[in-house]
């Protein structure tokens, strides 16, 4: 028989404590979150449908996002034990320079429609944290205006090549002369993909206060607010940009883009270059034979060709055929820190987020982004020292593989 007996005072006084209250509501709502996924649900709750459906969202049946995730949910890891691990290195040369955590912040169009302090919120955090920062052909700040908000950052800049070449060249060198080191060539949009979420939603570039809109503009007051109040929503280095994404990319991207083009930029650019985009072994010889410093693998998130393959399940392959002269990136699917772990023990120098770090941003902004990094660098750290590694430079095929389907 249990004998009960009521509780002293002292004993039930540390059970009673309050929580600390956090005033700053931002940081109240992002102390939340200890996952890409927990950010997810909360981005989600704070942006307008259409927003979060042009995110979130790949093209078609949205099988090559779903099969990149299940890429990853497939890895099994093989762990040392008996290691010390109380110390960890997440440090990792790309491209001949120090990043403090081997992924990078991969280039994403129209940022300042998820949240309006946009790119220049991403690139102060890659300052902040010592890692690369991509800006997008498509984004929605200059060239020039994410240099000076985050000067100290090392700064990439991805192209689409244009119609008229005129304006690609111009591009380029205004991104040399702003500082940014890497030049980051997408070759995998001759035509936009399909993406249904932006179409049932009526989605336009700027977004358009339709009935529809307006009724969700009313449940995410914060966010219209903002949009009205903030500098007018565009795209930085696009004159034309009424429409759709697709519509856009239609409308001024090149379908005519050659391996000439990779020739003619490595030519012109005077820094790293890196092809991304890369979807089998034969186009990453290709690029690098033709001066490619790095492949990126990516099937652009899922939102270009549906069925795409699968970017990690290619990083052994193409590290085989052409590891020893250009290095291998990946990038899709990627929302733990352990997928990160992952690609690097693949044979992956490096991976790209996209989706994770704009969950955040729609979170809280650039408290957001940093919450991002946050979770995903305590996952590495975390992941490594369960696997019985020091440094991300340890990180061996022997320790990952990818289960079998069934």
């Amino acid at each position: 028989m249990v004998q009960r007996r009521l509780p002293r005072p002292s004993e039930l006084a540390p059970l009673l404590r309050p929580a600390p209250f956090i005033r700053d509501a931002t940081e109240r709502r992002l102390s939340r979150a200890a996952s890409i996924a927990d950010l997810r649900r909360i981005a989600r709750r704070r942006t307008p449908r259409a927003v979060f459906d042009y995110t979130d969202g790949a093209a078609d049946g949205e099988l090559s996002l779903k099969r990149a995730r299940d890429a990853f949910d497939r890895v099994e890891f093989s762990p040392t034990v008996l290691r010390d691990v109380s110390e960890v290195d997440t440090g990792r040369d790309v491209l001949g320079q120090r990043s403090t955590l081997p992924f990078a912040f991969g280039p994403t169009g129209f940022t300042r429609m998820m949240n309006h302090e946009g790119e220049r919120a991403v690139a102060a955090v890659a300052q902040e944290v010592g890692i690369p920062y991509a800006l997008s052909t498509m984004g929605t700040t200059t060239i020039e205006d994410v240099a000076a908000a985050a000067p100290g950052a090392r700064k990439w800049f991805q192209l689409y090549l244009w119609r008229d070449r005129s304006v690609a060249k111009d591009l380029v060198q205004r991104a040399a002369d702003a500082g940014y080191d890497t030049l980051m060539l997408t070759v995998d949009t001759p035509v936009g993909g399909a993406r249904l979420r932006d179409v049932h939603n009526g989605l336009t570039i700027p977004p358009a206060l339709s009935l529809k809109t307006f009724v969700d503009g009313a449940l995410h007051p914060n966010w219209w607010a903002n949009l009205l109040t903030t500098e007018p929503l565009a795209f930085a280095s696009l004159e034309s940009t009424d429409g759709t994404v697709a519509d856009l990319i239609n409308r001024v991207f090149d379908p005519a883009l050659t391996m000439d083009d990779v020739d003619w930029l490595r030519g012109t650019w005077p820094g790293k270059l890196v092809i991304k985009g890369i979807q089998s072994v034969d186009d990453a010889r290709r690029v690098v034979d033709a001066g490619a410093d790095a492949v990126l693998l990516s099937n652009h998130g899922g939102r270009q060709l549906d069925r795409a393959p699968v970017p990690l399940e290619l990083v052994p392959p193409v590290v085989d055929a052409v590891g020893d002269r250009a290095e291998v990136w990946v990038d899709t699917g990627i929302t733990h820190g352990a997928d990160i772990v992952a690609a690097i023990a693949f044979g992956a120098r490096t991976a790209l987020i996209g989706r994770a770090y704009l969950y955040g941003l729609m979170a809280g902004g650039q408290q957001g982004v940093r919450k991002a990094v946050e979770i995903l660098a305590g996952e590495i750290v975390r992941t490594m020292q369960l696997l019985g590694v020091n440094s991300v430079d340890e990180l061996r095929p022997s320790h990952v593989r990818l289960r079998s389907n069934g």
